[in-house]
């Protein structure tokens, strides 16, 4: 089968939107989506460029509530979020991945009554881990040299301990990452996604039973849409939003 990209099209598929990928070459700066159902060492995959995935990622609102993503999608989209970097490696983000329908019809109450928190295929609540910095950070960085591991575990100790708003954004630091993760992958794979934060914090901590040391980021909506966004609001010129070497 011939490796070069379909005339035409943003796919840089091999010629192809989905079908089956032989012998090709590793392509970078492409999300690999997913299909991979393997046979006879084929792999079933469709490849969105990022730069793509970027540009045509989209804060839908609406989703076909009908719609069942495959276990298999909902575990890929999730650990690609989990490749997230985030400082000294402490991972301190949270997936709650709510899938009762009762509770989301609880969390849609309380959400200013927005259709994609029932509606969506998968729904995600990001939060963090305040505390992970010390629960048992060595485990963070044992795969590492053991001179690496002896500078940087006592690292994060030194800084994070007693300092409760660096805990708070690094929280918030590591959650828009992976929340950006989450879309991408999403987008990649066909799903559209929003980013949410018109709720009740407070109600919707209740409902999950967050615990005291963790913290709510926001929401992501993911799923197969029904409606187009908006076309984009307006954009702001690069001479405003970028200041070369200061203000």
């Amino acid at each position: 089968m011939p490796c070069g990209p379909a005339k035409g099209s943003p796919w840089p598929s091999y010629n192809f939107h989905q079908g089956y990928l032989e012998n090709c070459p590793v392509i970078t700066y492409t999300l690999w989506v997913l299909a991979y159902t393997t046979n006879n060492q084929t792999l079933q995959v469709s490849i969105m460029n990022v730069i793509t995935a970027i540009e045509t990622r989209r804060s839908v609102k609406h989703y076909d509530p009908n719609h069942r993503m495959p276990e298999e999608e909902v575990e890929k989209i999730i650990s690609l979020a989990m490749l997230s970097p985030t400082a000294f490696n402490i991972q301190n983000w949270r997936f709650v991945v709510v899938r009762n329908p009762d509770q989301r019809r609880k969390i849609r109450a309380v959400a200013w009554d927005q259709a994609q928190v029932t509606d969506a295929s998968l729904f995600v609540i990001l939060c963090a881990d305040m505390g992970s910095w010390q629960k048992e950070p060595e485990r963070y960085w044992h795969n590492a040299p053991q001179e690496v591991q002896d500078f940087i575990v006592p690292a994060i100790d030194g800084y994070y301990r007693e300092k409760p708003l660096v805990q708070r954004d690094e929280a918030m630091r590591s959650c828009g990452i992976a929340a950006q993760t989450l879309m991408l992958a999403a987008k990649g794979l066909g799903y559209e996604s929003c980013p949410m934060d018109g709720f009740d914090f407070a109600e919707v901590a209740k409902l999950i039973n967050l615990p005291d040391d963790h913290v709510i980021a926001m929401f992501v909506a993911i799923g197969r849409g029904t409606k187009e966004a908006w076309p984009r609001g307006g954009q702001i010129g690069k001479d405003e939003a970028v200041i070369i070497d200061g203000f």
